[in-house]
């Protein structure tokens, strides 16, 4: 007995199963002919697209520079962070073993990173030498300064610091505590002023960004808008209409910060030798900050990201007022 062959499945099954993944694969297809339709499209007017890339990695250069600026300036307040120290005076009649015994003890304390003891002796002759008058303070009978101990705090903080010092002076043989901590303010306060301006101008120029590249896609939607009339009136949607131009500003943006990416590299070997010479006459070692791969990447990505919201901002508004004939 011939067996029947089985019969095929519904057609509305097989459709139900294969439309979502068709429909996928003509998104992606569509996307990916978007971006290089788009492409193709600044590719053929070179100038023009150069011009406007241009205006975008002008815009983009001074709020990174700026950035790079204040990361070396980070980099330069935590050195001089390191610096913060007190200078804890013993009592006159303190002796050099009871001085090295305070000395053990306070750098016992949670909050000191180090400690160096200046005995009565050391802090005459460092007087002396700083001075240049060591004929007359050597005929002194007695040597009238104390010994000290300079610490190093772990913590840098002004507030943690004067309370370090608060708990300092209880110590048994310490005579005065001091710390000059004006001047780490004024350096946080400068830091975090250049921060605001940094975030400011980041704001300003993302919004000339945006100017640019809005004004870029506006004039390309009213060159092609018997090109969207017709598509609408087929029946395509706005999202589909809208796709190559956030094609085209993202290609604006990344474009522009490949151009920052290259000025802020050829400024910064054009500025690294005078930077190394001026730091080396004052006896110190600078190198100027370079972006490197995180800084690379996240100007690049800010860049095609500015781009993408110019075009979407401007094609939203644009696309509204076309409508077909």
């Amino acid at each position: 007995m011939s067996r029947q062959p089985a019969a095929p499945p519904p057609r509305g099954a097989r459709t139900h199963r294969t439309r979502p993944r068709s429909r996928l694969r003509g998104w992606a297809r569509h996307h990916r002919a978007m971006c290089l339709d788009s492409a193709r499209r600044l590719l053929r007017a070179p100038i023009g697209s150069l011009l406007t890339m241009l205006a975008i990695a002008i815009a983009l250069v001074l709020p990174a520079a700026l950035w790079l600026a204040l990361d070396g300036a980070r980099l330069l307040d935590a050195e001089l962070e390191e610096s913060a120290t007190l200078t804890v005076y013993l009592a006159p009649h303190v002796e050099e073993p009871q001085a090295a015994r305070i000395d053990e003890a306070l750098l016992a304390h949670e909050a000191v990173g180090r400690t160096r003891l200046i005995t009565a002796a050391e802090g005459m002759a460092e007087f002396q030498q700083a001075l240049g008058l060591a004929d007359a303070l050597g005929r002194l009978e007695e040597n009238p300064l104390p010994a000290s101990v300079v610490v190093t705090p772990r913590d840098p903080d002004p507030a943690a610091v004067r309370a370090l010092a608060a708990e300092l002076e209880a110590v048994s043989g310490v005579d005065e505590v001091r710390l000059d901590l004006a001047w780490l303010e004024r350096l946080r306060h400068l830091a975090e002023l250049g921060h605001r301006v940094a975030l400011a101008l980041a704001v300003l120029f993302g919004g000339g960004v945006l100017l640019v590249v809005g004004n870029t896609i506006r004039l390309s939607v009213e060159s092609r808008r018997q090109e969207i009339e017709v598509v609408t009136l087929i029946g395509a949607t706005h999202a589909f209409v809208r796709r190559p131009f956030l094609y085209s500003g993202a290609w604006y943006g990344l474009g522009g910060g490949l151009l920052a990416w290259g000025l802020l590299a050829l400024g910064s070997e054009w500025l690294a030798a005078p930077v190394a010479a001026l730091a080396a006459s004052y006896g110190a070692s600078f190198r100027l900050p370079q972006l490197g791969a995180a800084g690379s990447a996240t100007l690049l990505l800010c860049s095609t990201l500015l781009g993408w919201l110019g075009a979407w901002i401007a094609v939203s508004r644009h696309l509204a007022e076309v409508r077909p004939r």
